[in-house]
């Protein structure tokens, strides 16, 4: 899989850009606020609809205009396709596929596959666990594109259970009696949803331990994923054992089920959801201490890396080549991880950089060169595109 061509309209800072893209490496070079990251930030919303800097739409619309466009064309096998987003904060976003348009948006997940690495991804080993959940749900999509009707079905069952913990305390009699009805949807959901999680730990940790290894050394310790759980049965936190029989959604159900009704009296006090996968962490384990206040920079570094090179592993080995994004990183790593990172990078089908100056970048990833500056992506002189291969053109320009 890759993206032939991308193009933006109105998207954070390009008020137009259009540019021609090849398999293999392609390099944004660019100071520091001259719209590099943009381009690729516009690329991973087609992949998630939505964006590694920012939660919410509205920042992701040049300032002035009313929405925002991304489009691009994408080689799969031997199929092309034309993929469109309209993005309108505070109006429903629109999205076409080969110019027809999609029901709902996020039927377009799981199309475009995308794997990030960002300065960003620290907040994996040392941010809150809301970072880590987003993390597994966003691969869980791209694995499993239905789980995203889950996912947003779960998020509706919960605002909506807990607008009416919030007044079940005075209310009493009738909201409980409707509280059991949102009990019911919060626990199915939720169990699809942790049996889901589940199984994506296990077959993520043993690519992590693989890729830890390979970043950080012989002597290192080794890196292991854990899930811990609002619910007993779905995890404590230690390591995954493979030896384990997972539970099944019905069993999960099951336990969330009994697990709400303990909690019952906790939540009308509180007046929020206290059980459910919202309340969950991903673990990172570091040899016997959890990677979260044990691990050096370094470390965090190198487990951030490791977890992204395991999810490329992981979505290449169900078959498919995702697009692998590296935004601006380079700088950051030493040379075994810059090396480590440059050789997974040249083997996949396409590899997209950032980098302020070219230097960073390992010698080997330098195929097309863009260069970005002044509201322009200009092709650098050398290896041709597809397109200026076959027009006759030098380099893509854009506004």
């Amino acid at each position: 899989m890759y993206l032939r061509h991308l193009q933006v309209g109105h998207f954070r800072s390009w008020e137009s850009a259009d540019l021609a893209l090849t398999p293999g490496p392609t390099v944004l070079v660019g100071r520091n606020g001259q719209g590099k990251t943009n381009l690729v930030e516009a690329v991973g919303y087609l992949a998630t609809l939505g964006s590694h800097r920012v939660s919410a739409d509205a920042p992701l619309v040049r300032h002035g205009a009313s929405q925002a466009v991304v489009r691009a064309a994408l080689r799969r096998d031997d199929r092309e396709l034309l993929v469109e987003v309209e993005i309108n904060p505070g109006r429903a976003n629109r999205v076409r596929v080969n110019r027809a348009p999609l029901p709902r948006p996020r039927e377009l997940l799981g199309l475009v596959r995308t794997v990030l690495f960002a300065p960003e991804d620290l907040a994996l080993v040392r941010g809150d666990p809301a970072e880590r959940r987003r993390f597994l749900d966003d691969l869980l999509v791209s694995r499993t594109p239905r789980l995203a009707g889950v996912r947003s079905d779960y998020d509706r069952v919960l605002k909506q259970r807990n607008a009416l913990l919030k007044t079940a305390k005075l209310a009493r009699g009738n909201a409980l009696a409707t509280l059991d009805v949102w009990d019911g949807h919060l626990t199915e959901l939720g169990g699809q949803l942790l049996a889901a999680r589940l199984q994506l730990v296990a077959d993520l940790a043993p690519y992590v331990a693989e890729s830890y290894a390979g970043v950080a050394g012989p002597g290192a310790d080794r890196a292991a994923l854990g899930y811990s759980s609002s619910v007993p049965l779905a995890g404590d936190g230690a390591p995954v054992d493979p030896a384990r029989v997972l539970p099944g959604a019905e069993e999960l159900a099951a336990a969330l089920r009994e697990r709400v009704a303990e909690r019952r009296k906790d939540e009308v006090d509180r007046g929020v959801t206290l059980v459910g996968p919202h309340r969950d962490d991903l673990v990172l384990h570091l040899g016997p201490a959890p990677a979260k206040g044990y691990a050096s920079h370094g470390e965090s570094w190198s487990f951030a890396l490791a977890v992204k090179l395991a999810c490329f592993a992981l979505l290449r080995a169900d078959g498919d080549d995702p697009i692998l994004v590296l935004d601006d990183v380079f700088a950051e790593l030493d040379t075994g991880r810059r090396a480590a990172l440059a050789e997974v990078a040249r083997s996949a089908e396409q590899t997209l950089i950032t980098a302020a100056v070219a230097e960073d970048v390992p010698a080997v990833l330098l195929g097309t060169r863009v260069q970005i500056a002044d509201g322009q992506a200009r092709i650098l002189p050398g290896e041709p595109t597809e397109d200026s291969a076959a027009t006759g053109e030098a380099g893509v320009d854009g506004g």
